[in-house]
């Protein structure tokens, strides 16, 4: 995932940043506790293409 594309997306749902998990390829909201899709490089910023991510994940 580009850094500079990283600096310029927001959540679709409150505006807020997103961070980037490598591992599940996922642009997380913390303060919505959803999670985008990334595929092929793309970020699929959909609210209905999020999952809501478990409590756990939402504090980590």
């Amino acid at each position: 995932m580009d850094h500079r594309l990283l600096e310029i997306v927001a959540c679709p749902v409150c505006n807020g940043k997103l961070y980037y998990n490598k591992d599940q390829q996922e642009l997380i909201c913390k303060p919505d506790g959803l999670a985008y899709p990334v595929r092929d490089g793309i970020p699929v910023l959909l609210q209905n293409e999020a999952r809501t991510l478990a409590l756990e994940e939402s504090h980590s």
